[in-house]
């Protein structure tokens, strides 16, 4: 569906922002769906189809399907139709619209599709839209270290805030696509970075301007995006439809597509994909599918132990890999779908979490074949794991998402070196090669207003800070020098706050519409171990 205005209009992306308040906290039984009756039908056209889109897959207004809605509560969505939400243009339907008539829509919006929807090259180019008061500009409209910003994303009123990282004053702040997910990713120069929505929305925004360049649609449900080392083309993973999607990071038009599928032909969602820029390549993890896919950036790419191989031809009647160049493939066969990687700083090898949450599965990137295996129990977040030198071998330390601990790795020998207590589950950790601190959240639980400061030279504990009691403290980052450490309280009305790095004396807060994540350019173009990636 072709928006019919640009990103500074579309005010009407906050329509479906109480559908999904609260839903990456929310818990509780499985929603008993039944049949979606003609009259419901009826009221969604009526009354939702315009913003959100006839067939649900969105329009100005979020797709309104259960891979987006998949931890809403029932309850939660009732409120909304019902009530509205103040502060947005989702009206308040309780006038309209009975009891029956709102749990109808309830369960409506959580029945999955009839069929897979198209979405190829042609429905991705017709969302295509560019700012028409965008100007390129030649060096910063701004004294600041352009290396030195951050973008700060705050998911409580979706806009997007750049601020100064060496005074941490706001240059500007604009509004975003709806539930930006994933990170945005940064071009080498630090010139421009590209946001993407969970409803397949990527943004593409000059940080020299400090304007928005343009928007393209390149998915239904996505889950993030990666740029290539160059910085010209940007890979996009798709939940729905099943494909890995790439585009020019130019001008925003389809490269290629891959419909994702096994040898077999399984067609699988693809989970997330990640930048190898030692590699020159992507590499991609496929949620049904035992395989992990390496796709080459590099356009003078060879096949290699006939690993690059077209997908529509290998295997079929003894033909032999003919894919080389740009966007030649490499299947790797691993023992059971991965999710959530991390890489060494080599990019050689990939440790990805098991499905059931049990372990970790390392890759050898270069072989194509599994050599370790990690008894890691309480689901790893490998996603946000960090890296450092420890007694001159490399540790890699990650929290854990069901278990209230964090593990220390030893990746010269892949065995757990260590476990920390913890209060409760964790989501993000972070450090810098020039702080001797590494720094954990407890995400989860009643506990989540705590943050623990580790010692990276004695692998222990030695400060747990509470900024905001009863709050969420969440997502550090260091600043480029790493001499200080930025944290989130993750809350509508919360805010950031600056610490000194090596005292760990608070320094400034910043009130911010639930900053959710912060992301320094110098940290994410040179690949900091302390960040991820």
């Amino acid at each position: 569906m072709k928006p019919n205005t640009f990103m500074p209009k579309l005010a009407g992306v906050l329509l479906a922002t109480c559908m999904l308040a609260g839903a990456a906290e929310a818990r509780g039984k499985k929603l008993e769906l039944y049949p979606v009756s003609d009259a419901t039908k009826g009221t969604y056209q009526e009354l939702c189809a315009e913003c959100h889109g006839g067939d649900r897959l969105g329009g100005i207004g979020p797709a309104l399907l259960p891979e987006s809605l998949k931890r809403l509560r029932a309850s939660a969505a009732a409120a909304t139709i019902k009530e509205g939400r103040v502060h947005t243009q989702m009206p308040a339907f309780g006038d309209q619209l009975n009891d029956q008539q709102i749990a109808d829509l309830v369960n409506m919006i959580k029945t999955p599709l009839g069929a897979m929807p198209v979405w190829g090259e042609k429905e991705i180019m017709e969302t295509r839209i560019f700012n028409e008061d965008y100007k390129p500009v030649e060096k910063p409209v701004y004294e600041s270290d352009p290396l030195n910003l951050f973008v700060v994303v705050e998911t409580g009123d979706h806009y997007a805030t750049v601020m100064d990282g060496d005074t941490f004053e706001p240059l500007t702040r604009f509004k975003t696509q709806f539930a930006l997910h994933g990170g945005p990713k940064f071009t080498p120069d630090g010139h421009y970075v590209y946001f993407m929505s969970r409803d397949g929305w990527i943004t593409k925004y000059d940080m020299w301007a400090l304007k928005v360049v343009g928007e393209v649609r390149g998915g239904i449900n996505s889950r993030n995006i990666a740029l290539s080392r160059d910085g010209k083309h940007i890979a996009l993973a798709n939940y729905l439809p099943h494909s890995l999607v790439m585009l020019s990071a130019e001008d925003l038009s389809v490269e290629k597509i891959f419909d994702a599928e096994s040898l077999g032909g399984e067609t699988t969602r693809v989970s997330a994909v990640y930048q190898a820029p030692e590699r020159d390549s992507f590499v991609v993890a496929m949620k049904d599918t035992p395989e992990v896919w390496e796709v080459s950036t590099n356009p003078n790419a060879e096949p290699e132990y006939d690993a690059y191989v077209d997908a529509d031809n290998y295997g079929k009647d003894g033909a032999k890999p003919t894919s080389e160049g740009l966007f030649a493939l490499r299947r790797i066969q691993v023992d059971a779908p991965m999710d959530d990687f991390f890489f060494d700083q080599s990019y050689k090898h990939l440790m990805g979490s098991s499905r059931d949450g049990k372990s970790g599965v390392v890759v050898d990137m270069d072989e194509g074949s599994t050599i370790a295996k990690i008894d890691l129990p309480g689901f790893p977040h490998l996603g946000s794991g960090i890296s450092w030198e420890w007694e001159g071998k490399p540790v890699m330390v990650t929290p854990h998402l069901r278990e209230s601990k964090i593990s220390v790795i030893d990746m010269s020998n892949w065995s757990v070196l260590k476990t920390l207590d913890t209060a409760g589950p964790g989501f993000f950790m972070r450090s810098h090669e020039n702080s001797k601190y590494a720094w954990a959240d407890v995400f989860f639980g009643p506990n989540k207003d705590q943050m623990y400061v580790i010692d990276k030279e004695t692998l222990e504990i030695v400060k747990t800070l509470k900024p905001l009691p009863g709050k969420t403290a969440a997502h550090i980052e260091f600043d480029r020098d790493g001499s200080h450490a930025i944290l989130s309280i993750w809350e509508n009305d919360g805010m950031i706050i600056i610490y000194d790095a090596k005292t760990l004396e608070e320094v400034k807060r910043i009130p911010m519409s639930k900053p959710s994540g912060k992301y320094n350019v110098w940290n994410k173009i040179t690949f900091s171990a302390g960040t991820s990636h």
